[in-house]
């Protein structure tokens, strides 16, 4: 009998008889391939009839149930360290440091006897590259294998409570009739890693890649089936990282852990502001500084912006770090409600540093970065901008202004121009001197005046 040829979406796992384009589904572009009928389905467990039912009051929990890392931006993101049972999903791009990530978390976890699985390296390639590490245990626990039945025989017979898999896309299962790294290999085995995680109450990471567009490769039901999402992300170009959970069953979201990649490994970043701010150039137009929330961190950044005339029938706009739509919205403003002639003009937008803001609060600062170098004006290095802009040009109150205020206050600042309202609802009193506005008009006339 000829086998049945469907196609299955490696996004939202969708099936369909023939081949789109475009997923129906999830709207996602040649996400849909081929697969076969006849993939074994894979019996994660055996079912049973015993069960057991419990009331809430008689469950017992410890007071300190998490394994401490040791790295503080680790465990912060994590919500204060490892769930054990949990199965943990970190995603990056290539070369971005989640193996170097994970080698130095065995460091500080040494006690737990940490095994690490390797699928896409020897064993040799793992002991050079954790040679430059300071402080790896020569006692780690290591193994380079990527059939996923060897590797659950390895997981219930050893005695380690952390198990890292490296990588989830190099693993298989020879009941499945495809090859690793496909859409049902990946949720096969991510499967097995779930039983297993709650099985023998050992914490299980998977790292995972990424595909062009930043998103985790795989089919969308796994980054469901875990207990939580890590994202590793960050330029190349620029030796920042920043981790971010995406998603995270036992803390928030709201965290972010940064690191600096140097010759020895990770390094924490205590103070991203003083790094981040290192190396300003004082009395250079079209720079400012303001305070963005990363998480729950106030973090102070520069701004650059270059404004020159254009030599092209449409100028160009451009915005590295921060939202292309968002800054022609800015543009808009500025033109509409301060008669500056931007149309004319290129404008380059550059948060310094490779740091990506969400946060819309920096908008005042990077609407007095644009005028400052379009009028060739120099704003005051002392000065931070905090700040929502709306369309008709008022200034918008923003979250977490408190925090935003303490940390230019620790770093030296002398002055903030912040949003009325803002400043109208503080409840104490700070020794730096705070601006309000309603309007960028007067934010800016006090800038340039």
């Amino acid at each position: 009998m000829k086998n049945k040829i469907t196609y299955k979406c490696s996004q939202c796992d969708a099936t369909f008889p023939k081949w789109l384009g475009k997923c129906p589904n999830c709207d996602a572009w040649n996400s849909i391939v081929e697969i076969s009928n006849e993939t074994s389905r894979v019996k994660i467990a055996k079912s049973t009839s015993n069960f057991e039912i419990k009331k809430l009051s008689e469950i017992s929990t410890e007071k300190d149930f998490r394994i401490k890392t040791n790295i503080e931006e680790f465990d912060r993101v994590l919500g204060g360290g490892i769930i054990p049972g949990s199965l943990i999903l970190l995603g990056g791009d290539p070369g971005i440091g989640k193996s170097t990530l994970m080698l130095q978390m065995c460091i500080g976890l040494a006690e737990y006897k940490p095994l690490y699985i390797t699928g896409e390296e020897s064993l040799k390639q793992i002991k050079y590259r954790s040679n430059r590490l300071i402080g790896i245990n020569e006692d780690m626990l290591l193994m380079s294998e990527v059939n996923m039945d060897t590797i659950t025989n390895a997981i219930m017979q050893s005695k380690s409570s952390v198990i890292i898999i490296d990588s989830i896309q190099s693993v298989y299962l020879q009941e499945v009739d495809s090859s690793p790294g496909s859409i049902s290999q990946i949720r096969e085995c991510a499967n097995i890693c779930m039983n297993l995680s709650k099985q023998t109450g050992k914490a299980i990471f998977i790292v995972g890649h990424v595909t062009k567009d930043g998103m985790i490769a795989g089919p969308k039901i796994l980054e469901h089936t875990v207990d939580t999402v890590l994202q590793f992300e960050g330029e190349k170009n620029y030796a920042f990282r920043i981790l971010r959970a995406n998603k995270n069953r036992f803390g928030s979201t709201n965290e972010i852990g940064i690191f600096e990649m140097v010759e020895s490994g990770l390094k924490e970043v205590v103070n991203p502001s003083e790094i981040f701010l290192a190396g300003r150039n004082e009395n250079e137009s079209g720079v400012s500084v303001v305070s963005a929330i990363e998480g729950t961190r106030p973090i102070l950044l520069e701004v650059q912006s270059l404004v020159s005339p254009t030599g092209y029938n449409v100028p160009q706009r451009t915005s590295n770090g921060f939202d292309y739509k968002r800054l022609q919205m800015i543009l808009a403003v500025l033109e509409k409600k301060l008669g500056l002639m931007l149309r004319q003009n290129d404008v380059f937008v550059n948060i310094a540093g490779g740091i990506y803001l969400n946060d819309i609060s920096v908008d005042l600062g990077i609407a007095a970065a644009i005028t400052s170098s379009f009028r060739e004006t120099p704003i005051d290095t002392r000065t931070v901008l905090i700040g929502e802009i709306g369309l008709t040009g008022e200034v918008r109150s923003v979250t977490n202004i408190e925090q935003r205020i303490s940390e230019a206050e620790k770093l030296g600042f002398n002055r903030i121009i912040l949003p009325k309202l803002n400043y109208e609802r503080l409840n104490k009193k700070y020794n730096i001197e705070l601006v309000a506005v309603e309007k960028i008009s007067k934010a800016l006339s006090i800038l340039f005046s």
